[in-house]
């Protein structure tokens, strides 16, 4: 049977997997691949699964044609290389489509066939870097949050390599892999997944003469990532796998969030007769997707258009939710809203009190224009209110009745011996399936036919729906229902077991070669913490290698943090020449950390006291 294919470029939805619940319903909702975490050594460690649950995802997945990437991203000693390199071989026994990685040392194990995806842990923002990786056999980038369209493009035409992008979800303020800051304040490796996200604390900002420029604000927590409105600017610029964050985050927000891109990507898709889905089927979905509904902390699009202000949620690292309006009057324990959104019992409210405080309460009651809450302190007029918990649409996530299913076009014949139904799936997929049985004309023929139509697209709670019987019939007859029944699901089955054995699985092997590195001395930034890193790097040309801050005891006067995000810019004190503003400091309280930048590459840097 040929498949059919196509020279159309395929757009992928990429959503996470907290678990296997959040997979499936990432698979549901129109993901084209999931990415979930390994058992251990992915970059969340509070994310592991079991190799059981991660089979059950890859086989559901699969019927779908859809991925399942695994994450060991996170850097590994040498006591742990032998048992990552055990879970890789077991993921890919198990059917998984690609590792995402971090340490280059796993370069050097004898690994399976499997296809190696770099982490955006690797810090792929320089081109040279990302060339580099291209060339050792790396199939895919995930590129740094920080590139511009721009810097997209420049990558894209200078390689050959898939790009990935996040463009929905939590943004890391520092570039991803350069953040020491967990590991040194409270001893938890980012790049071992156990960050204590010291960036969603509150910090004061001072100049070099103790004044202070921001109090006690949230000056490192960044709003949260929504690219939605340039889908096609990205499409434009290389990108071909689009990635939802989220991989602690809960079944609604995966159902929430993957159906709201999948109806966007489906739309250019539509437009533009170059693209296509990689994955196959089509999920109707039984609610409306609205991404400000479920958690953020309002939304950025970050450097995607060059340096902006802004991108900062300076008063709050907590979900505000969705932006209802502002408080009209207030009476007897009720206010009334200006909003043209509806509130409804059990919706939860917030709002900045007097003290700048993020402050939340619950709606008991709704009465017309009258709002009753369990409490009405610092609720007064003016004041602007966020809904951080909608109770109608969280109760309609979990009550969600969505489902994919797949395109089969039906063909129902006599033959010599009796009938034949032939199935065709709309990725080109083909089975017949025969009955002998005794041909009996019918007394009614359109009532025979209408019923042969009727029985045989009945496809249930399989992962198909009929886009159409045909009957081939010189003449209607007569078959008993039951018989049309087992015919039907006999060829289902057939088809089912075909698109298994024509699932397109790509497989890679990563040949060991010496194209050089483009650098020979490495600091503790490249993360190095094992010998088969050494090995790797000292092979493409390294002379140098400096032990990863993990395996240091001193981190006086090292680089906790560096980031795109300036708070010279933030806060206007940028002048766009080196040097030329005044030194400022960051203080927890307990700590101080002292800001260096790079102005000729527009970063900022914490140091560590």
């Amino acid at each position: 049977m040929e498949i059919v294919s196509s020279v159309r470029t395929r757009l992928e939805l990429l959503a996470p997997a907290r678990d296997l619940e959040c997979g499936l319903a990432a698979i549901n909702h129109g993901a084209d691949a999931v990415y979930i975490g390994a058992p251990k050594f992915g970059a969340r460690a509070a994310a592991g699964n079991s190799l059981e649950d991660i089979a059950k995802l890859i086989s559901y997945a699969h019927k779908y044609w859809a991925r399942v990437y695994i994450t060991l991203n996170t850097i590994l000693y040498d006591s742990e290389l032998e048992e990552a390199g055990s879970i890789i071989q077991q993921v890919y026994d198990a059917g998984a489509d690609a590792l995402i990685i971090q340490d280059m040392g796993l370069l050097e194990l004898d690994l399976p066939p499997i296809p190696l995806f770099a982490s955006t842990q690797t810090h792929n923002y320089n081109l040279d870097r990302i060339q580099f990786l291209e060339r050792v056999g790396i199939q895919r980038i995930i590129l740094a949050r920080e590139l511009s369209l721009r810097q997209i493009r420049a990558i894209r035409n200078a390689t050959n390599v898939d790009l990935e992008f996040f463009v929905h979800g939590a943004l890391c303020v520092s570039f991803s892999g350069q953040c020491y800051f967990s590991q040194v304040a409270q001893g938890r490796s980012a790049n071992r997944g156990e960050c204590a996200q010291m960036c969603r604390l509150p910090y004061t900002l001072t100049d070099g003469r103790g004044n202070v420029l921001a109090g006690n604000q949230h000056v490192l927590s960044l709003k949260d990532l929504n690219l939605s409105d340039y889908l096609a600017d990205l499409v434009d610029a290389g990108v071909t796998s689009f990635k939802i964050e989220g991989r602690l985050k809960e079944v609604s927000y995966v159902k929430n969030v993957t159906a709201f891109y999948r109806a966007k990507l489906d739309a250019l898709i539509e437009e533009r007769d170059e693209f296509r889905r990689p994955a196959s089927g089509k999920t109707v979905f039984s609610f409306s997707p609205d991404p400000e509904k479920t958690f953020n902390r309002g939304t950025t699009d970050y450097f995607i258009r060059g340096r902006r202000r802004a991108i900062v949620s300076l008063r709050t690292p907590k979900s505000v939710g969705k932006l209802l309006g502002t408080v009209r009057s207030v009476g007897a324990g009720f206010f009334a809203l200006d909003s043209a959104e509806e509130l409804h019992n059990g919706d939860g409210i917030c709002f900045f009190n007097d003290e700048d405080q993020l402050t939340g309460v619950n709606i008991n009651q709704v009465e017309g224009s009258r709002i009753f809450p369990n409490s009405m302190e610092g609720l007064q007029a003016g004041v602007v209110l966020y809904r951080n918990y909608d109770h109608e649409f969280v109760q309609l996530l979990k009550s969600d009745t969505s489902m994919r299913k797949i395109g089969v076009s039906l063909f129902f014949d006599e033959n010599e011996e009796g009938f034949e139904l032939r199935a065709m799936d709309e990725d080109g997929n083909e089975v017949a399936h025969r009955i002998k049985h005794v041909k009996e004309l019918a007394k009614k023929p359109e009532v025979a036919l209408e019923t042969i139509r009727t029985q045989l697209s009945k496809l249930g709670d399989t992962a198909f729906y009929a886009e159409g019987v045909t009957p081939g019939l010189k003449e209607a007859h007569f078959l008993p229902v039951g018989v049309l029944n087992q015919l039907r699901r006999d060829c289902i089955a057939a088809l089912e077991a075909e698109r298994a054995r024509n699932f397109p699985r790509e497989t890679k092997t990563v040949v060991p070669n010496d194209v050089p590195y483009p650098i020979t001395i490495l600091d503790y930034s490249s993360n190095v913490v094992n010998e088969k890193a050494v090995q790797f790097y000292k092979r493409h040309g390294v002379k140098q290698i400096e032990k990863g801050l993990e395996l240091q005891n001193d981190a006086a006067g090292k680089v906790l943090m560096t980031t795109r995000h300036c708070l010279k810019f933030e806060f206007d004190l940028c002048r766009g020449e080196q040097g030329s503003a005044e030194e400022l400091y960051l203080s927890d309280g307990r700590m101080k950390y002292k800001l260096e930048f790079d102005c000729d590459k527009c970063v900022m840097k914490i140091v560590s006291p």
